[in-house]
């Protein structure tokens, strides 16, 4: 490890995170935890002594490797690592981190480019699904420049379309809904607990007297409704069969609000303690997903797009979801539009 790990320092949707080889790392998590954390320079908030952000959406890691099974072509693990904390969690998936999992793998040779455009199917070892990322590649190789924009991120790139298929109840036993209901009552205020991707609970903003248009730096700073958004969530976690998630960064809570400017709902994030600056790809499309419900918060306060196009607000701007229905409503698939770009290629020094 004194001469370097090989490492890709990139952005995906509205995160940044280093993506590895697995052949490069160490195998077995009680080796690999205290590496990344090393890397990443954790528990400490500003991460001074690592390669981190000092915030989770900037503390993230990607390891690629070779596809374990036929229709896909190349592995992705994700692995959150806290920044204030001795943890590495791989509890959950990581949709912004996703967008730049088609880039690596072709980068890194895992992958290669098939023409102007690559399409990418990446199993994302987390949950098991597939995911399919379609990317730039004029000239056998991968393209960041482009004029694509997603909120949150100030600069264009090259469009990264990421499709979903059967994401529904990705960690609760394949349910979309884990208890059975549109609705569930915790600690007096109506939640929706929801996993089209992720584990989420979804709450209207108004139930703990706010109008949902509250930075993200006002809600940081209000002890007392994390301390009760936190109670909900310990509940909620067991009801969702993911037993004690005290240590756990699942489920995600949400807040939810009318649409200001003009899109489908308007939300906050927290993921699960902070608040999001934006909101993650995952729990953009539950929010969709859950606005598309008979009932439930969110369902109550969707304006529902004519052309499946979900804009879900967030702190600095919108994700655009795209969901698919069947015939009788039902949500088969769902999308989004990400971009991603190199920040830099080279070795990172754990010590």
């Amino acid at each position: 490890m004194s001469d370097g790990i090989p490492c890709l320092w990139m952005r995906g949707g509205t995160s940044k995170g280093a993506y590895f080889l697995a052949s490069d790392l160490p195998e077995g998590r009680d080796v690999l935890d205290p590496l990344l954390l090393r890397i990443m320079g954790s528990p400490d908030p500003r991460q001074i002594d690592g390669i981190g952000g000092a915030d989770p959406l900037t503390s993230k890691v990607a390891i690629l490797s070779p596809p374990s099974r036929d229709d896909a072509d190349v592995d992705y693990l994700f692995l959150q690592v806290f920044v204030d904390e001795a943890l590495v969690s791989d509890k959950q998936g990581c949709g912004n981190i996703l967008a730049g999992v088609g880039p690596a793998a072709i980068e890194r040779g895992l992958v290669s480019a098939t023409g102007d455009e690559t399409p990418v199917r990446i199993h994302m070892l987390n949950t098991g699904e597939v995911a399919t990322a379609r990317v730039q590649t004029p000239g056998g190789k991968v393209s960041y420049t482009g004029e694509a924009r997603i909120d949150g991120v100030p600069n264009g790139a090259a469009p990264v379309p990421l499709m979903f298929q059967n994401i529904a109840g990705s960690m609760t036993g394949g349910k979309l809904l884990p208890t059975g209901n549109a609705v569930d009552e915790i600690e007096g205020v109506a939640c929706t607990l929801i996993d089209n991707g992720m584990p989420i609970v979804v709450m209207a903003a108004s139930d703990f007297g706010l109008t949902g248009q509250e930075s993200r730096e006002a809600l940081d700073g209000d002890g007392a409704l994390k301390a009760r958004i936190e109670a909900i969530r310990l509940i909620a976690g067991p009801m969702m069969g993911l037993g004690d998630v005290a240590e756990a960064s699942v489920p995600k809570m949400t807040l939810v609000s009318a649409p200001a400017h003009g899109g489908a709902i308007n939300t906050r994030s927290f993921i699960p303690h902070r608040c999001h600056a934006t909101i993650g790809v995952f729990a953009a499309v539950c929010v969709a997903t859950a606005c598309t419900l008979p009932a439930g918060p969110a369902a109550d306060l969707a304006v529902l797009p004519g052309d499946g196009r979900f804009a879900v607000e967030h702190p600095t701007g919108a994700a655009e979801v795209l969901i698919e229905t069947g015939a009788d409503g039902t949500v088969t698939g769902a999308g989004t539009l990400r971009t991603a770009r190199k920040l830099f290629d080279g070795r990172v020094f754990p010590v």
